[in-house]
């Protein structure tokens, strides 16, 4: 089984008591570990797979709070950092009464933004190994270069490296920075997984099918668009798979984006397969499985504690 890596920011979400209410106007909030790669590693994890993350966390209750529930979760804690220059990130979200967030952030800056791209040994990844990477931590900080160096490094060692853009415009100082980064980063991607609340920004483009077929540049074989309650498609050059989404009884979204693109990455960790080779049959039924992860997640609160076991998935099938 190939190790899927994940690297970026671990933070605490702080998720309010009742739905449907501003941020000015919450009373109360539940703490929960968020951070799209810290979740994406612990889907992964949670289903048997084999994954790290790499990131850094402050030396606080908080950072003690991350790196205990990753390590719980069944996520090789190995890789995470410990800084006393800045605290742990905080994010606090606001949910509306369809389930979907809002966001306000507490980190200027935040221990993640503070993983350098000195931390990251090359010696860590294998060939076959998985680096997955969001946007978030590639503002202008040394977290960037932490996040460059990792992509070059897994490459030379032949592994698979993954995108999920996650769109996060509040931690941006502009939405073009945010969008031209996004661009720079898609070319060093084998996987770009993308929802269509991004498509249009981040390709500046209308037509849903000409959209996408622009993002197939670089190193881009498959790309994933995720579209809520209408299912998700699978893309490659030769193949498109479109599959519908699982009807349930959706209590958040909180981490329903990372479930879905932790349970496909486990998918793939399975296979001895190059990307080129994964046949329309195979790709339709990974793509039902990570519909499934994420259907799930979307039944139960909080980001990583919402994330199902392997039995539960087959239970749910």
């Amino acid at each position: 089984m190939a190790k899927i890596f994940t690297i970026g920011e671990a933070l605490i979400d702080f998720i309010p008591a009742e739905k449907g209410v501003a941020l000015s106007e919450v009373t109360a909030f539940v703490k929960e570990a968020g951070g799209a790669p810290a979740n994406v590693a612990c889907a992964a994890a949670k289903l048997g797979g084999e994954s790290a993350f790499i990131g850094k966390v402050g030396v606080d209750a908080f950072g003690d709070f991350l790196v205990g529930t990753l390590r719980d979760a069944g996520v090789d804690t190995r890789y995470i950092f410990r800084t006393d220059e800045a605290n742990t990130a905080l994010a606090f979200v606001s949910l509306k009464s369809d389930g979907n967030r809002d966001f306000m952030f507490y980190r200027n800056p935040s221990a993640d933004m503070l993983l350098a791209a000195d931390d990251i040994d090359e010696a860590w990844f294998q060939a076959n190994d998985i680096l997955h990477f969001c946007s978030v931590n590639l503002i202008e900080a040394p977290v960037k270069y932490a996040h460059i160096r990792a992509i070059e490094a897994i490459k030379a060692q032949g592994g698979i490296v993954s995108f999920d853009p996650n769109v996060r415009l509040p931690l941006w100082p502009d939405k073009e920075q945010c969008r031209q980064t996004i661009l720079q980063f898609i070319p060093c991607s084998h996987i770009l997984k993308i929802s269509d609340e991004e498509l249009a920004f981040i390709t500046g483009l209308q037509d849903e099918q000409a959209a996408i077929s622009s993002l197939f540049v670089g190193d881009v074989e498959i790309i994933i668009y995720t579209k809520g309650a209408n299912g998700a498609e699978l893309y490659t050059k030769e193949y498109q798979v479109s599959i519908p989404a699982r009807k349930v009884q959706v209590l958040e979204t909180t981490g329903a984006g990372d479930a879905f693109i932790g349970a496909f990455l486990y998918q793939i960790s399975l296979q001895k397969l190059p990307l080129r080779e994964i046949t329309k049959a195979l790709a339709t039924r990974m793509l039902e499985f990570a519909a499934v992860v994420a259907a799930i997640t979307t039944t139960r609160k909080g980001a990583i504690q919402s994330l199902p076991s392997l039995e539960e998935v087959h239970n749910f099938l």
